[in-house]
């Protein structure tokens, strides 16, 4: 086996202890915490003691917390991760049903705090010591203390409260104001594909908001990043050599910097659209956002252990999966982290 096989293996047996700590951290902490989850699902008042205890046995919180431990660990490896006590539907699917609406609006979070986070890294270092240039690094700063959830609450006053311009969520969910036959559950793409002009701008305008809201901060960081990438790449003999042959200072620094500034950017790009899914939780409970964030929200409130174990450890995998992908991406540009 070469050594880009040897480093696949290796970080992949890495995630494996880290997953399974996780499983069982969630699985201890849900035990531990106070409150019923057979009472609270049956409304917790007027419930007879018979009642109880056959939703007890039929839930299986009634086993020892070893035997439940086991039981779950053999249920993942297979690929089942329980049924919902609020849904009474099996939680895979339902977290399959939303991950779409998930990943797609962290995508475009991320293609928000892409575009705005390079061009105002770019400008600032540009512009370097001047007004302009103070004025971005205060923004970038201040991006990490805004709370999304205010930040998104603000947005919606402004934009579609006062100005009207973007919708708020609507009776059918925060993604589109009517009924849409979705095949693929990414209802941009589907609309895309199908050519309907009037479905194409009301998902666009549903995904404006949530989308700078979850990618605000990140575009903070991505202009920190971009602005300290630039300036050490403006310093560089081959751009003062390219200044020396009469170029324009947009050719030089479009051409000749930026293209080398990206590289270290790009190395952690993937581990950003990881780090979305934390801010996704706050995004998709103010937005009415009906991904996995939110049905975590809802399954927390309602005390249903399977739906949370369920959807911690189908964050973690994806999120483990998005570093691993990056760590080999990155493993092929420098083969120097394989040793």
């Amino acid at each position: 086996m070469g050594g880009i096989g040897r480093y696949i293996v290796q970080r992949f047996m890495l995630t494996i202890p880290m997953l399974l700590i996780l499983v069982t951290l969630v699985f201890l902490i849900l035990r531990v915490m106070p409150g019923d989850p057979v009472s609270a699902m049956l409304g917790g008042r007027n419930i007879s003691p018979q009642l109880m205890d056959e939703y007890r046995h039929k839930m299986g919180v009634d086993r020892p917390i070893p035997v439940q431990y086991i039981e779950y660990l053999s249920g993942i490896l297979h690929g089942n991760f329980g049924k919902s006590f609020r849904t009474n539907k099996p939680v895979v699917t339902e977290l399959f049903t939303r991950f779409p609406a998930t990943l797609e609006l962290a995508f475009f979070g991320l293609f928000f705090a892409a575009i705005f986070g390079f061009s105002t890294g770019i400008l600032s270092a540009t512009r370097a010591d001047q007004p302009i240039d103070h004025i971005v690094r205060i923004f970038h700063i201040g991006s990490f203390a805004i709370p999304l959830f205010w930040l998104g609450l603000m947005l919606q006053v402004i934009f579609a409260v006062k100005l009207g311009w973007l919708p708020v969520a609507s009776r059918l969910g925060g993604r589109i104001a009517f009924t849409f036959q979705s095949i693929t559950g990414f209802y941009l793409l589907d609309s895309l594909l199908g050519g309907n002009t009037k479905v194409i701008a009301d998902v666009a305008k549903h995904l404006v908001l949530p989308a700078i809201t979850l990618g605000f901060a990140q575009a903070g960081l991505l202009g920190r990043m971009s602005r300290a990438s630039m300036l050490e790449v403006l310093d560089q003999d081959y751009v003062t050599t390219a200044r020396a042959k009469g170029l324009k200072e947009r050719i030089v620094v479009m051409s000749h910097a930026l293209r080398n500034a990206l590289i270290p950017i790009v190395t952690v790009f993937g581990l950003q659209f990881a780090i979305l899914m934390g801010g996704a939780v706050l995004t998709e409970t103010v937005f009415s956002w009906p991904g996995v964030a939110s049905f975590l929200v809802r399954s927390i409130e309602a005390r249903d252990w399977p739906a949370i174990q369920g959807s911690v450890v189908f964050i973690a995998i994806f999120i483990s999966a998005i570093n691993l992908i990056v760590d080999i991406t990155y493993s092929f540009i420098d083969p120097r982290v394989r040793y």
